[in-house]
């Protein structure tokens, strides 16, 4: 397998980037191949696996690459050499090869039969290996092994403008495999991988791409046509056009969000879906939410989190990740819920959600506000776990004003 150095130049800038700066691997991806339009098919698969893999192995590459573990996250340490050495051990282990033109020094200091301790071999920070092995003891490994895995990708069907067959035969005509999902209703996943964005399925609001238990999430709400509800952690809005797909396209949905840039986001999906209840607002003070008090028949609470659940979706987000964020993104949980609950109505339904599989920032969030709050009582909770299901890990539980 002949690999070019002008390629592997290109896969070190990129990893070095997305180690040293606050862009993600998807974004630098994408932006690399935009510079780089002209790159065939195979050179673009073998860059974005490259960056993926490294990415996602960072730490075992790191230490079989010959260097020492307690450097793999000092910035001081992130260079052309060094990150050069950890795509080398990357590709001495998926190939059993190295390039030709790559300096013997490199390539003698690799030792793929090593025996690396667990967090290193899973490639993990300590912290968050530790926090598994406190509340999964039995099971930490398999959620471990199962966050490394390549993320299958569901789509959700579009009920306001298409069904589950029709999406199903639409896509087969763009020669593109898609099987039901037995666990959530007009849920699809994808046989094999591609680009179904480029789709006139898509182009037509047929579908959006949305995991599986993302779409759990909204099932929970239990939205009828004709309802008031608010979406009051929007983001992007993939759960505001899955509760106005559940609605028929009837009643009111408010989406808000701290972030209008993503809610600008939201009104061209909406109208790709031909969702026409969806009104963003972006939260620019607490009076905000103070106007919306006592307002909603359902509230979604899908709370900022450490994104635990998601880490195959988002592979750098572990190294991001500091224990220190866990503390301060519990906090802003604990405000959200407080606050955010005064918008829905006496015998309506809020649902917490997180996409984390941390306790604190679930269940035990959960438990707190119910202490704190008599007048609440939980109905219905659910976790889902990707060493289990072949979905992301998401929490949600579904409470009720009385």
């Amino acid at each position: 397998m002949k690999i070019h150095k002008l390629l592997v130049d290109k896969i070190v800038v990129t990893l070095i980037s997305i180690f040293t700066e606050t862009i993600y691997a998807d974004k630098a991806i994408e932006r690399v191949f935009k510079d780089n339009r002209k790159w065939g098919s195979r050179d673009r698969r073998f860059f974005a696996e490259s960056v993926y893999d490294c990415v996602r192995f960072r730490r075992r590459y790191w230490s079989l690459a010959g260097m020492n573990d307690q450097d793999y996250l000092d910035p001081k340490a992130i260079n052309d050499h060094s990150i050069f050495r950890l795509w080398l051990a990357y590709f001495k282990d998926k190939t059993g090869q190295t390039p030709e033109w790559a300096h013997q020094s490199a390539v003698q200091a690799i030792n793929l039969s090593k025996t690396l301790p667990l967090a290193v071999e899973h490639s993990f920070p300590d912290w968050i290996v530790e926090t598994f092995k406190q509340y999964y003891p039995n099971d930490f490994e398999k959620i471990l092994k199962s966050l490394n895995d390549t993320a299958p990708i569901f789509l959700r069907v579009n009920e306001i403008k298409s069904n589950l067959d029709q999406v199903i035969k639409a896509l087969k005509e763009e020669d593109v495999s898609v099987e039901p999902v037995r666990q959530v209703p007009n849920a699809l996943r994808l046989s094999e991988k591609k680009n179904v964005f480029s789709t006139q399925a898509f182009h037509k609001g047929f579908f959006e791409v949305q995991d599986g238990g993302s779409q759990m999430i909204s099932l929970l709400m239990d939205v009828r046509p004709g309802m008031r509800v608010v979406d009051a952690c929007a983001g992007a809005g993939g759960k505001s056009l899955h509760l106005a797909s559940l609605m028929k396209n009837k009643g009111k949905i408010i989406s808000l969000d701290i972030n209008d840039r993503r809610l600008k986001e939201l009104r061209g999906r909406a109208t790709r879906n031909g969702v026409d209840i969806i009104e963003q607002k972006v939260i620019d003070s607490q009076k905000v939410i103070k106007r919306f008090e006592n307002s909603f028949d359902r509230v979604l609470l899908d709370v900022p989190c450490t994104g635990a659940g998601v880490i195959r979706r988002n592979p750098d987000a572990k190294w991001k990740l500091k224990k220190d964020d866990l503390q301060n993104l519990m906090q802003t949980q604990r405000e959200i819920l407080g606050s955010y609950s005064q918008m829905m109505k006496k015998d309506g339904k809020l649902v917490y959600a997180t996409c984390s599989l941390f306790p604190e920032e679930n269940e035990l969030q959960v438990k707190h506000f119910l202490a704190e709050n008599p007048n609440w009582k939980l109905d219905n909770e659910f976790h889902v776990r990707p060493d289990t299901t072949p979905f992301d890990g998401f929490y949600a539980a579904c409470l009720v004003r009385t």
